[in-house]
């Protein structure tokens, strides 16, 4: 690798910065905690109404099983719209409840504060450099997924692994 970029160093410090993030904005939250997988699940699904489980499973790179217990439990909590795909009995097509709209929506405005906050508070050489590092943090992003699209060998094996599987 040329260049200073240490890969270890830069996941560590985008997974603090994630988890600084979900830990200042949960506290003050009103309504139960969603997990992770279920928000990724609702934002999918917002993105693509009329989703299929089979299709989000696929796109999420989990389990069909896994999908339906996580399709399962917002339609509980009444984030989650299910009904039969009329092309195929058999299939669900899923939708995001007005509820859900608006509760990721407000977690989307408040983390959109909060982190606005706090690149204000920099200087300008370090606000210009994020700028300057966006177009290469878009394009690993980009790399990942496309990695993840084609199903790769070694991303079924980093997804058996899970975020927090050390």
């Amino acid at each position: 690798m040329n260049g200073a970029t240490e890969p270890s160093e830069l996941e560590n410090v985008l997974a603090g910065l994630n988890r600084l993030i979900r830990r200042r904005l949960r506290a003050g939250l009103r309504t139960p905690r969603l997990r992770g997988a279920e928000v990724e699940l609702l934002r999918l699904v917002r993105g693509q109404p009329g989703l299929r489980v089979s299709e989000a499973a696929k796109e999420l790179g989990l389990a069909g099983n896994s999908v339906s217990t996580l399709v399962k439990g917002l339609a509980e909590l009444g984030m989650l719209e299910r009904s039969a795909d009329p092309a195929d009995g058999r299939a669900t097509l899923l939708r995001i409840t007005p509820e859900a709209e608006h509760r990721l929506q407000e977690w989307q405005d408040r983390r959109s504060v909060l982190v606005r906050s706090h690149i204000d508070r920099l200087s300008d050489a370090h606000r210009e450099a994020l700028d300057a590092a966006l177009p290469a943090l878009r394009a690993l992003s980009a790399s990942l997924h496309e990695e993840a699209e084609n199903g790769s060998a070694e991303s079924h094996e980093l997804a058996e692994i899970g975020e927090e599987g050390i």
